[in-house]
């Protein structure tokens, strides 16, 4: 199989290197020389590394960079049997690069996008043939992370959903189909990972290390979502949030903070302007957390259930099974465990009694019990 890259960035180098590692034949195309030159500068830099950890071999190496060829016309990409586009996060470019595209692909050509929030719906329609279409979400670092979300959309053909589903397993990787909806998993379930510790913060229950060391210590997580938020960057974090909130007729669930705003506004996006949550400038010394066990379990609760009403309702409204929901969270995003699988540990009981005490302490529909839970607990049930 043929495979197009459409975008040298991170993204779009990294899938080429996951494809032309499993031995598939790919093109980059990309308008710039310089990102070009730069994806290829960099593969070859990645590969030496892989060759000093006893990961390849000189010969390995050959081959994957064999597997891959550069193009600077978007035609150049015509005797592709999968194109996969990894451009800006807007839906007009998308649109117009991939109606473009297609008028130089053979009919049985798949054309994918690695949107992580667009509607692959509204991209699909500037096709003519928009049944070829379907979402392919790798998550950043492309040959590093485990999970690719695969999103048909209405339009999509099963035959397209399970050549996609086959090949991006044939690559190694593991795949979770989800609904055409907002965020689709991932970024929509990982909402109150952030949103709701951003909300502790802001009601002053605790600063930005001791949330952090609390998520970390007690939950597990390798990273805290302050942290989290600052290794992102807070203005591309904060731009999934408000899209997702749009998205969903600003149900409050996915509420945005102002304290991210204003941080993004500021320039404090996180490690990428050394300065985010915390200074990342040199020397500069990290705050300690307030090692307080009780407020500590108060707060990983807090989030903790959000997170798992979050993934209940997902799962209520049909956007993936049980067990894509909790893959996409321990391979997407490298949670300690699946969070329906948490719920079960936790105990549906204790779920649903948690989000009561807080629907009943703050009266907004942002608590609002997931009507999946309840009835569980109602009929004594597990997910798993």
């Amino acid at each position: 199989m043929n495979v197009g890259i459409i975008g040298a960035g991170t993204m779009g180098s990294g899938i080429a290197q996951v494809a032309s590692t499993a031995g598939y034949t790919v093109k980059i195309f990309d308008a710039s020389e310089a990102a070009l030159n730069k994806a290829e500068t960099s593969l070859e830099k990645i590969l030496n590394r892989l060759i000093e950890k006893g990961r390849i071999d000189n010969k390995e190496k050959e081959r994957i960079q064999n597997n891959i060829s550069y193009v600077g016309k978007l035609k150049d990409l015509s005797g592709s049997d999968l194109t996969i586009e990894a451009i800006v996060e807007n839906l007009e470019v998308k649109q117009n690069v991939l109606s473009e595209l297609e008028n130089y692909l053979c009919d049985k050509c798949i054309i994918a996008s690695n949107t992580s929030s667009l509607s692959v719906a509204s991209i699909a329609a500037s096709l003519k043939k928009p049944e070829r279409c379907i979402g392919i979400h790798f998550f950043n670092p492309a040959p590093l992370m485990k999970l690719v979300e695969i999103i048909p959309a209405i339009q999509t053909s099963e035959d397209t959903l399970q050549t996609a589903i086959k090949t991006i397993s044939d690559w190694k990787k593991v795949v979770a189909v989800a609904k055409d909806t907002p965020g689709f998993i991932v970024n929509r379930v990982a909402r109150p990972f952030y949103g709701e510790a951003l909300r502790i913060y802001e009601e002053g229950v605790a600063d930005f290390a001791t949330i952090d060391w609390s998520l970390k210590t007690i939950g597990g997580f390798r990273m805290g979502p302050f942290e989290l938020m600052d290794f992102i960057g807070n203005d591309v974090n904060y731009t999934v949030t408000e899209t997702v909130f749009t998205a969903f007729y600003f149900d409050p669930r996915y509420k945005p903070a102002f304290t991210q705003k204003r941080f993004a506004e500021a320039g404090y996006l996180g490690r990428k302007s050394g300065k985010g949550y915390y200074d990342y400038s040199e020397g500069a010394t990290k705050p300690s957390p307030k090692k307080d066990k009780e407020i500590g379990q108060q707060i990983f609760d807090r989030v903790i259930v959000m997170l798992i009403n979050e993934a209940a309702d997902a799962l209520f409204l049909n956007i993936a099974s049980a067990e894509d929901i909790d893959n996409a969270m321990t391979k997407g995003v490298n949670y300690p465990k699946g969070l329906l699988a948490w719920a079960n540990e936790k105990g549906i009981d204790w779920c649903v009694s948690k989000l009561d005490e807080l629907y009943d302490e703050y009266h907004e529909d942002r608590y609002r019990c997931s009507l999946l839970l309840r009835k569980m607990n109602t009929n004594n049930k597990n997910f798993f």
